[in-house]
């Protein structure tokens, strides 16, 4: 089972903490920073950044996120690959929370977001950073989480060993790998179906 976080009662531990990002695909490096996030918080907001393909909005500071190839995946689809990783580990359900999070327009974010939350982040880049600069400047407390560390695993990575055929599933939780599987089979066969129905 996931280690229980401090008591509810506990001055120092949020009612509400909140991670985000693309999640494109959830890979371990994503599972290390919902595990720190998990136990400093009473309850754990999830917000799957990107989550309508219609609204990305390109960012000078992560020129690429915007791109249809940096995401493949829908937000259903990346809500259930997180889903099988938090089942996997034994975390209850009625500790995380998922939202959509639309990390381009501040302005949005108090109709998404409590005002108390605390807001958990990796700064490995300009990106991160500027995130942590709007999340303040929008009256939010933020926390970065093991401040100065590498990223060890980039989902850019893990995407192109997936097209390529390589070993991508040594870099997701297994629950992931299974969800990953489930979304490649039913796109396998959209077409055979598709061609069904054209015949009959």
């Amino acid at each position: 089972m996931f280690p229980v976080p401090p008591a509810a009662d506990a001055p120092a531990t949020p009612r509400f903490g909140m991670i985000h990002g693309r999640f494109q695909p959830f890979h371990n490096g994503h599972w290390d920073y919902c595990r720190l996030a998990l136990v400093r918080c009473r309850t754990l907001i999830i917000g799957i950044t990107n989550p309508d393909p219609s609204q990305i909005a390109r960012e000078p500071s992560a020129d690429h996120r915007h791109r249809a190839e940096a995401n493949p995946f829908s937000f259903f689809d990346r809500q259930r690959m997180i889903r099988a990783a938090l089942r996997d580990a034994g975390v209850p359900f009625e500790r995380v929370i998922f939202i959509p999070f639309p990390v381009n327009t501040p302005e949005r974010w108090p109709s998404y977001v409590p005002a108390d939350a605390v807001h958990f982040v990796r700064v490995f880049s300009d990106w991160e950073q500027t995130k942590v600069d709007r999340l303040r400047a929008a009256g939010y407390t933020v926390e970065v989480l093991t401040p100065g560390a590498d990223k060890t695993i980039d989902a850019t990575e893990v995407r192109r060993r997936m097209r390529a055929d390589e070993d991508w599933r040594a870099l997701v939780p297994a629950g992931v790998a299974r969800v990953l599987q489930d979304v490649a089979a039913d796109a396998a066969a959209r077409p055979a179906a598709a061609r069904e129905a054209g015949a009959t």
